[in-house]
């Protein structure tokens, strides 16, 4: 990629750092470049403006700015040493020794540098580790863990997207050890982890190991549904549905509004992610034998995105009826909103006057409108309508 090469050349010394290599090694996409160099931001920040990269200061005090080369952004991080933190944030001063930079990052597998010609430089047994799935803390797994609590659940979601067999024990009895200091990081940050985690290919078997240590239960409370996620899961990899970390959520919680709220108050998800969690756990459910009627019924009130998520929520509960709920997806996936052309003034040019009446009249067309499978044109609503008023039953 040009603008990669771009930004290498004008950095100078520097180094492809953490996942890039890691996913480039294993031979997956590689999503973010985050790039390491051997010098203060303010340098690096200087070498980029010489060569008309444009820089955004994101995070000078840590060490990091992020360059812009065309529509392409590189987080670029100084090299750095921890001399002091909290569990939450660390004091750092910069350096120009990779081998103190590797010490302090999380995982041997993340402590990977790659130059621009693609020499690997391995600090520890990244490589060793990557190749056989070993998800292992840099040095003494407890001290990574005191400088951020976060590597707690950190280390659950990397065995879930790297690991293989079980997770490492150094690092699992640090991790249960350290639980309890969970409480002290912002409920954002751990929702993005368990968000991330949910989106492994399979993350049943690490969240039973959570639930085990009594971690899980200090993230999501309540009785939890691993064997809906589970199936779930498998639903995705049979049938190649894109992995979805918020529907995956809404299938490891209980079915109802109460216990969607609760989630995401703990997590202080979106309201974008709460109101599709309440609507997805909420109400009635969808059987499987639904009539087509029926089923265009409930995609009108509902609409295609929560009806698919009841769908798949169903799905994973009763999955002997795959037929079936396949045929409730397509529907969703092909459904066009029928519109309903009625408003507010027709029903007041039609006699009714301004005030509560107006909504509950045009309610009436609309339910007689959907029942009778959307069939009805302008005319018929009118008259519907009509009949409605002068009978006065509204």
């Amino acid at each position: 990629m040009p603008e990669t090469v771009a930004v290498m050349n004008a950095l100078g010394e520097a180094r492809f750092v953490g996942g890039a290599v890691r996913n480039a090694l294993l031979g997956t996409a590689v999503a973010d470049i985050d790039i390491a160099v051997p010098m203060p931001p303010q340098e690096a920040a200087a070498r980029l403006n010489a060569k008309g990269i444009k820089v955004v200061e994101t995070g000078v005090e840590h060490g990091t700015i992020t360059a812009v080369a065309g529509h392409q952004a590189f987080e670029v991080t100084s090299l750095r040493r921890d001399v002091e933190s909290d569990g939450r944030h660390a004091k750092v001063i910069f350096t120009d020794d990779w081998a103190a930079d590797a010490a302090r990052r999380d995982f041997t597998i993340n402590a990977l540098y790659a130059s621009a010609g693609g020499e690997i430089f391995d600090y520890a047994t990244g490589v060793e580790d990557l190749i056989a799935g070993r998800v292992r803390f840099m040095g003494d797994a407890r001290a990574r863990i005191a400088e951020d609590y976060l590597r707690v659940l950190r280390l659950f979601r990397f065995h879930a997207w790297y690991g293989k067999g079980e997770i490492d024990a150094e690092g699992l009895r640090a991790a249960a050890e350290a639980k309890d200091r969970l409480g002290t990081l912002s409920a954002e940050r751990i929702a993005k982890e368990l968000l991330r985690l949910l989106e492994a290919g399979t993350p049943a078997p690490v969240l039973r190991v959570m639930a085990a240590t009594g971690i899980l239960s200090l993230l999501l409370p309540g009785a939890l549904q691993l064997p809906r996620l589970e199936r779930l899961t498998q639903l995705d990899v049979e049938n190649l549905f894109v992995r979805d970390a918020v529907l995956r959520l809404a299938a490891l919680l209980p079915d109802s509004e109460q216990a969607a709220r609760a989630a995401a108050d703990v997590l202080r998800l979106s309201n974008v992610h709460r109101t599709r969690l309440e609507q997805a756990l909420g109400g009635e459910k969808i059987a499987a034998q639904l009539s087509a009627r029926d089923a265009r019924r409930l995609l009108y009130r509902l609409g295609a995105a929560r009806f698919r998520d009841k769908v798949m929520l169903q799905w994973a509960a009763a999955p002997q009826a795959a037929g079936a709920w396949r045929m409730l997806l397509q529907m969703a996936e092909n459904w066009q909103q029928p519109r309903f052309v009625l408003t507010g003034r027709d029903v007041m040019q039609a006699g009714v006057p301004e005030g509560p009446r107006v909504g509950r009249v045009l309610a009436q067309v609309e339910d007689w409108w959907v029942d009778g499978d959307f069939a009805a044109g302008e005319g018929a609503l009118r008259d519907q309508l009509k009949a409605l008023v002068d009978q006065g039953h509204t």
